[in-house]
């Protein structure tokens, strides 16, 4: 009983040294930063952003395409019968010259000939060409080159956003995971207190000092204490399995934990950088530029759009080729929309009413962002000094139930009164725990509404 005491006394100890402690350490959470660049590496949800972002940096690759020359084969074969025909009046033409000739030479080598009608429709008459176009003056591709390349900064934000919020998501889990374990030791710690009740009034009754209610009381708790500690286990695996799942591990894969996670919790965050690095605002800001580039674009469509092009190819009937059915053919188009019914007239104006609703959103997120790190350190502020209350109360549990036992040996205390210390005493470490816990979340939430985790650091993918 007296090593029960010794081991209580010295937890106590242990716990006001390290979370009282306000000295950094070199080496703090290098396991969870491990974790971290697994997930990185390997969540799935921040897969599907790198793959949207992938995507962007094809379409600007598409847009740069539209400068350079399209070279396209064009090929059409016509099959044709009736339709609008030509007459021509060959045989009116030539035959009283063909008879005068024969008339002359008194033979008949002139034959007479017969009118002729030709089928407008081209029959058996194929058309192959290699066509090269290439744009000279297109305000159109240029905007859309600027447009794709702000949309790669917008999915690059977009791609940072969601890492933070993983590394959030991830420390989150990691702290929740420790104080389940922490717990499962806590409940261990109380079921050794209980068994060595059980043990002491077994003597007793044995003895014939105390009757056998203290001893089914303890009995009771004991139970009451198994399923704590069974439940406790499964919070634990629960815990590890959601961790594992933000990393896309093996759900049953070990946690490792670091040996000085709970050091320099109580050390103030520096909180003067504000939300100034915040990628949702470098988002929105982006998206501005987008929509003003959308707008010149919307008002370059009354710029004429000039473009070349050089037909290479041949044409003629029943799939001959030879010098006559060779053709080259260079031209340039204009097209210059002088009246569009005011289609771009509207169009600009859904851009610019696009960009007046960005700068309402950015001025929201300002102020959104802004409320979410002062509430951030409202609640760390609270949970320091939950943390130390905790442990205050730990300390004086501690102290009360060593008086309580000791009373209780003595036979001036109920046993009802020695499980109430006791429970008091359980109560108390896991309030050091789930407190501790939470202090570390609510520096988790001051990082990431500051963006000050270093996600792209060259483990970072």
């Amino acid at each position: 009983m007296y090593t029960s005491l010794n081991k209580i006394s010295m937890f106590t100890f242990v716990c006001v040294l390290i979370f009282c402690s306000h000295s950094p350490a070199q080496t703090r959470q290098s396991r969870l930063d491990q974790y971290i660049d697994t997930a990185f590496a390997k969540n799935q949800g921040l897969k599907q952003q790198q793959f949207d972002l992938d995507k962007s940096m094809y379409a600007l690759k598409e847009a740069q395409a539209m400068y350079l020359p399209t070279v396209s084969l064009l090929g059409s074969y016509t099959k044709a019968a009736g339709g609008r025909t030509i007459d021509v009046p060959v045989g009116d033409l030539v035959n009283p010259i063909y008879t005068a000739l024969n008339q002359l030479t008194n033979s008949s080598k002139y034959p007479l000939q017969k009118n002729q009608s030709f089928l407008l429709n081209p029959n058996n008459f194929y058309d192959a060409k290699l066509r090269t176009s290439l744009p000279l003056i297109n305000a159109e591709i240029r905007y859309n080159k600027l447009i794709k390349q702000q949309l790669i900064t917008v999915q690059q934000a977009s791609v940072n956003v969601y890492k933070r919020a993983l590394v959030k998501d991830i420390k989150t889990a990691y702290y929740l995971y420790y104080q389940a374990l922490q717990s499962i030791g806590v409940y261990n710690s109380a079921l050794t207190l209980v068994k060595e009740n059980i043990r002491e009034n077994e003597s007793l009754l044995r003895n014939g000092v105390r009757n056998g209610t203290a001893l089914l009381r303890s009995q009771t708790e004991q139970q009451k204490t198994n399923a704590q500690l069974v439940e406790a286990k499964r919070n634990t695996a629960n815990a590890r399995s959601y961790f594992n799942f933000l990393l896309n591990r093996n759900l049953q894969d070990t946690i490792l934990i670091d040996a000085d996670v709970t050091t320099n919790a109580l050390t103030q965050p520096d909180t003067t950088k504000g939300t100034a690095a915040r990628e949702e605002l470098s988002q929105l800001r982006t998206m501005q530029d987008v929509h003003k580039l959308d707008y010149k674009l919307q008002n370059a469509g009354f710029i004429p759009k000039l473009s070349t092009f050089i037909d290479l190819g041949s044409q003629g009937v029943d799939f001959n080729v030879n010098n006559k059915t060779k053709y080259y053919l260079w031209g340039v188009n204009l097209q210059w929309d002088i009246f569009t019914g005011g289609q771009r007239k509207q169009r600009a104006a859904q851009s610019r009413a696009d960009l007046d609703a960005t700068t309402a959103q950015l001025d929201e997120t300002e102020l959104s962002l802004k409320l979410q790190l002062d509430q951030a350190n409202n609640n760390y502020q609270s949970a320091k000094v939950t943390l130390n209350s905790a442990v205050s109360q730990l300390a004086f549990a501690g102290k009360y139930y060593n008086d309580q036992l000791k009373a209780y040996r003595a036979g001036q205390l109920l046993y009802l009164e020695l499980v109430d210390a006791e429970n008091q005493l359980t109560d108390a470490r896991l309030q050091v725990t789930a407190a501790q816990a939470n202090l570390q979340v609510t520096l988790a939430e001051i990082e990431r509404d500051q963006a000050t985790y270093p996600i792209n650091n060259p483990n970072s993918k």
